[in-house]
């Protein structure tokens, strides 16, 4: 499975290009997908970004909604029908398409925040200020996880 770890800011290049982080690459080398999977987020204005394996994970727990569930039709057309398939080049290089850096803001440069099964794509300065608020947040809460039997 794929694990996306750290933080990585990039700069877009004059054609729009931009490099994934190398760690991140190495996370989904083993797909038969040779890229990764980018659509909007719809809890932040960030690009969720994933493998095609998470996807499809992701495909299948959807077939266990109601085939007439409106959720199951929001969720789709937010999720699939907005994702983009995303081939690196011989650099390891995407390019992101204009309406999901618009969506997230991004114009010249980007950080890759690694989330466990997942990543995101961010402008820099509304990443600090979502990680601030994220930390002030865990502070009060202080989560505990369960790990292991």
């Amino acid at each position: 499975m794929s694990l996306f770890l750290s933080s990585y800011e990039n700069r877009l290049d004059t054609k729009g290009r931009i490099s994934v982080p190398a760690s991140f690459r190495a996370s989904v080398a083993n797909e038969k997908f040779a890229g990764v999977v980018l659509y909007r987020s719809f809890t932040n204005n960030c690009i969720e970004g994933l493998s095609m394996s998470r996807m499809e994970q992701m495909a299948a727990a959807t077939d266990k909604m109601g085939i007439f569930d409106s959720e199951l039709d929001d969720l789709s057309a937010m999720l699939f029908a907005d994702a983009r398939q995303l081939a690196f080049d011989v650099t390891g290089r995407i390019v992101i398409p204009t309406d999901l850096l618009k969506h997230a803001g991004i114009t010249d440069t980007a950080i890759f925040v690694g989330r466990g099964n997942s990543f995101q794509i961010w402008n820099p300065d509304a990443f600090r200020a979502a990680q601030e608020k994220s930390l002030g947040n865990l502070r009060k809460s202080r989560p505990n996880l369960k790990i292991g039997d």
